[in-house]
C-alpha cells in the first residue's frame, strides 16, 4: 500500500480509493485492501492529517451489510450512485431508516453507529472519516443495545 503523489491515469475507485488530507491534497491509496495489516499501514501513512483526513471510495453490493461501524473522528457522507440503498443508524438504541436512490445522499453523524443495505445490486460513494474506525457484526439488534447483559450501572 502507497500513496501516490501524481497519478495522470483514470483511478477506478471502487480498488483504489482517494485519500483526502491537509492542504486540499487528494492522493490514491495504490495496493489499498480491506486487510488488517493493509489498514493499519495506511491509517500509518496518513495519521499526519489526524481527523481531517477523509477517504473517498465506492462499494458495488447486493444485499444486507453484514457489520455496523462508526467512525468517531467526524462525519461520513453516503451517495447512491445506483440502485436502492438502506441507511440505518442506530440512534440511541433505536433504528433509523433512510432510503437512498440514485444521487441521494446521507450524512452519517460522527460517532453514529450504522449499516448499509442494498435492494438488489447497488453502488454508493462513500467520504469517511477513517480514524478510529469500529466495526461490529451486524445483528438483529442495534449494536448499543446490550441484549442479555447488564450495564455497568446494572451490575452487581
Amino acid at each position: 500500500m502507497r500513496l501516490v503523489d501524481h497519478e495522470h491515469n483514470a483511478i477506478d475507485l471502487r480498488t483504489t480509493p482517494v485519500h483526502l488530507g491537509l492542504g486540499s491534497r487528494a492522493k490514491p491509496v495504490e495496493g489499498f485492501a480491506w486487510d488488517p495489516e493493509v489498514l493499519q499501514a495506511y491509517s500509518a501513512a496518513v495519521a499526519a492529517d489526524g481527523a481531517e483526513g477523509r477517504m473517498v471510495t465506492i462499494f458495488d453490493g447486493d444485499g444486507p451489510g453484514d457489520h455496523w461501524e462508526r467512525h468517531p473522528a467526524g462525519d461520513e457522507l453516503v451517495v447512491c450512485l445506483s440502485g436502492s440503498v438502506t441507511v440505518t443508524r442506530d440512534v440511541d438504541g433505536v433504528p433509523e431508516h433512510v432510503v437512498l436512490g440514485p444521487g441521494e445522499a446521507t450524512v452519517n453523524p460522527a460517532g453514529a453507529w450504522h449499516a448499509v443495505d442494498m435492494a438488489g445490486p447497488a453502488s454508493i460513494l462513500t467520504v469517511t472519516a477513517g480514524l478510529g474506525t469500529d466495526h461490529r457484526p451486524r445483528t438483529d439488534t442495534c449494536p448499543t443495545e446490550r441484549v442479555g447483559t447488564l450495564s455497568p450501572e446494572e451490575a452487581p
